[in-house]
């Protein structure tokens, strides 16, 4: 039964994203909406496959988004023009940079792991904003543009098209959340879920926990990555600002927001925030303290997030 309910879930997720350009301007939204919906919500969700799946918080996240963004960005602007190409660089450079800070941090837990996260994407942070000549500093990365995509000899200009360019996003999604879904029904995947529930039975039964949660932990920056270099295709643009603790920090309240531990609550939460931020942006220019104490009601009366409690009211 419970394997049903799931596929339901799922067959009926993949109906509204498949259908999104179609319905969401009669509920008063617009296609680049819901191509940045999808977007942060790859990114929450590498979140919560770090947070939700193995028990370790990342606050520092954001770094690994940035790196992809750039690295897409100067590999257009400076090595190759080619949308496939920046989308490969940025994704190394981020899973890279994530392979040697997780090295150096991979025996640390909870609030000094969470800490030393925020710290390394402080870095990055002002390495791009002072590295003016390279990044472009405080004014961001400019002169580029996401260009055709080359597929061999056949090369498709589809992508200045919002609609074509979500459906883009959207296959990027589609590849992130396979990757999850397998990784996590993998014998790895249990161990990481036998790691969030124990780490010291897990490691009396003999498996190198450290080593796992650096797995993990690349993994995770790796998906991070990847929603980078899609946010910066999504904008043409790219500043300091997609490295900054902030940033982090509303990936992991979209995550927690959805639902952590559930597949598809990242993806909720970052529906909700990233409309709520929409509309609320549009009506005052501190629409950041609506949207905070939403956050706080949320969690106090639904610390399960908002999947977390519809499984709930079903399962009573």
């Amino acid at each position: 039964m419970k394997k049903f309910q799931d596929w339901q879930g799922t067959i009926i997720v993949w109906a509204l994203l498949l259908t999104m350009p179609f319905w969401i301007g009669h509920i008063g939204g617009y296609t680049t909406l819901g191509t940045r919906v999808v977007v942060l919500a790859v990114a929450a969700m590498s979140v919560n496959f770090l947070l939700g799946f193995t028990g370790v918080l990342s606050f520092g996240h954001a770094a690994y988004f940035g790196l992809g963004a750039y690295g897409a960005g100067l590999t257009i602007k400076y090595l190759a023009a080619s949308s496939m190409a920046g989308l490969v660089a940025g994704v190394l450079l981020g899973t890279v940079g994530a392979m040697l800070i997780g090295l150096m941090i991979v025996r640390l837990r909870g609030v000094y792991f969470a800490m030393v996260t925020i710290a390394f994407g402080q870095i990055f942070y002002f390495v791009s904003f002072r590295w003016v000549n390279l990044t472009g500093g405080d004014d961001g990365l400019t002169g580029w543009t996401r260009m055709p995509l080359s597929l061999g000899p056949l090369s498709l200009d589809i992508l200045h098209d919002e609609t074509a360019f979500y459906y883009f996003v959207l296959a990027c999604f589609g590849a992130a959340a396979a990757g999850m879904a397998l990784l996590l029904r993998s014998p790895f995947g249990r161990t990481l879920l036998a790691i969030r529930e124990n780490e010291r039975r897990a490691r009396f039964l003999g498996i190198p926990v450290d080593q796992h949660i650096w797995m993990s932990f690349v993994i995770s920056a790796a998906f991070a990555s990847l929603a980078g270099v899609v946010y910066a295709y999504l904008n043409n643009f790219v500043d300091p600002r997609a490295f900054r603790w902030d940033q982090s920090g509303d990936f992991v309240i979209m995550a927690v927001l959805g639902g952590m531990r559930s597949f598809w609550g990242p993806l909720i939460g970052a529906a909700i925030f990233v409309v709520l931020q929409d509309k609320l942006s549009s009506l005052t220019d501190y629409w950041m303290t609506p949207l905070g104490l939403f956050f706080v009601l949320a969690v106090v009366f639904f610390p399960r997030g908002v999947l977390g409690m519809l499984k709930r009211r079903r399962a009573t």
